[in-house]
């Protein structure tokens, strides 16, 4: 016989669910992303889905552009520090960088958190965080959902992931299929670490070196927690007016797998790049990340960004036109190398890679 030893009703925040709190969240939440919004965008916050119009579109053949990602496992250590102002940007980078390679404008974005319990100012900090990356991308933030998940998340945890959509036209759309021997590659730099890898960052510092994340560290200038932090770079203000004005054949976000596996994604056959690992300045979080874990330093290019975090591929005549545009607006820029006619993909030189 089942046992009742009371006869309370039960109610959904008996089960760890607070509609009321997500009610205030979404209020907290209101002006960051109203203020986000492009002039497509149609109707308020709060419907069930997001409306947005192309019918002022003056491309000849629109074609829409999606991405998605999550800022992984960064996030734990955001939850460590109690620290989630910076979180959002990562979540609205990952995918929005990803549409911008295809040379599409961002148009919007919708993000999902996922809670153990639901703590409004927390959620209305992290797409605070998302709004603020979403308006200096140019797209606005169209619609979200948050999820309080009692009993499969723990009370303090909770993910971060979203979807972001674009627009280019059919015959600007960045495929590489032109890319050639003679074509150079020109790299922005990185803020850091940004979103990828940190599986192996946590190993290194947190468990190989033992380290609290509030230490200062001379070499970076900060506490190691503030620099894992840093949010990862949006591109779409430095790069957008190169993919307007001039002929970008390839582009390449390096995020996961790093150099050797984002690059090739872009070659054609028969064609492989050579980069010279010497050309931009050395992020110090990098060596320091090399050292402590005793990381091979392939290993490291096919993790990190190693201070490389998106790459346009130009013909060599147009280079020198482009760096000047992005050193006009302040944007830096470094040729870090040239593709050539190869069945290797990618080769590495400088430093240990001339060995």
């Amino acid at each position: 016989m089942l046992s009742n030893k009371t006869n309370k009703g039960l109610t959904y925040a008996d089960a760890g669910v607070d509609i009321d709190a997500g009610n205030k969240a979404v209020e907290l939440m209101k002006d960051s992303v109203k203020a986000t919004y492009r002039p497509e965008v149609l109707g308020d916050l709060g419907g069930f889905g997001g409306l947005f119009s192309l019918m002022n579109s003056k491309l000849k053949k629109p074609i829409l552009v999606s991405g998605t990602d999550g800022v992984g496992t960064k996030l734990r250590l955001a939850i460590m520090m109690g620290k989630h102002d910076t979180v959002g940007q990562d979540c609205v980078a990952m995918s929005i960088n990803d549409v911008l390679v295809q040379g599409a404008e961002p148009l919007f974005f919708l993000d999902y958190i996922a809670v153990g319990k639901l703590d409004p100012v927390q959620v209305a900090t992290i797409v605070k965080g998302v709004a603020n990356a979403c308006k200096e991308s140019g797209c606005a933030l169209l619609g979200g959902e948050t999820a309080e998940m009692a009993g499969f998340y723990a009370k303090d945890d909770y993910d971060l992931a979203g979807f972001g959509v674009g627009i280019v036209d059919r015959d600007r759309v960045i495929t590489g299929e032109h890319i050639k021997a003679g074509d150079v590659l020109v790299g922005l730099p990185s803020t850091g670490v940004h979103s990828n890898g940190f599986s192996l960052v946590r190993k290194i510092v947190l468990e190989r070196q033992n380290m609290k994340l509030d230490q200062y560290v001379d070499e970076l200038g900060m506490t190691i927690g503030e620099c894992l932090l840093t949010p990862t770079r949006l591109y779409p203000k430095p790069c957008l007016p190169i993919i307007q004005n001039f002929d970008v054949k390839g582009m390449v976000h390096i995020t996961g797998g790093g150099f050797y596996e984002n690059i090739p994604r872009v070659l054609p056959d028969g064609v492989g790049v050579e980069i010279d690992v010497t050309s931009w300045p050395q992020l110090p979080i990098f060596g320091l990340l090399q050292q402590w874990g005793n990381v091979d330093k392939k290993e490291m290019y096919r993790t990190f960004n190693m201070g490389i975090g998106m790459i346009m591929i130009v013909d060599a005549k147009d280079a020198d036109a482009v760096l000047q545009n992005l050193a006009d607006r302040n944007e830096k820029a470094y040729v870090i190398g040239k593709v050539v006619n190869s069945d290797v993909p990618v080769t590495l030189q400088g430093g240990v890679f001339n060995a």
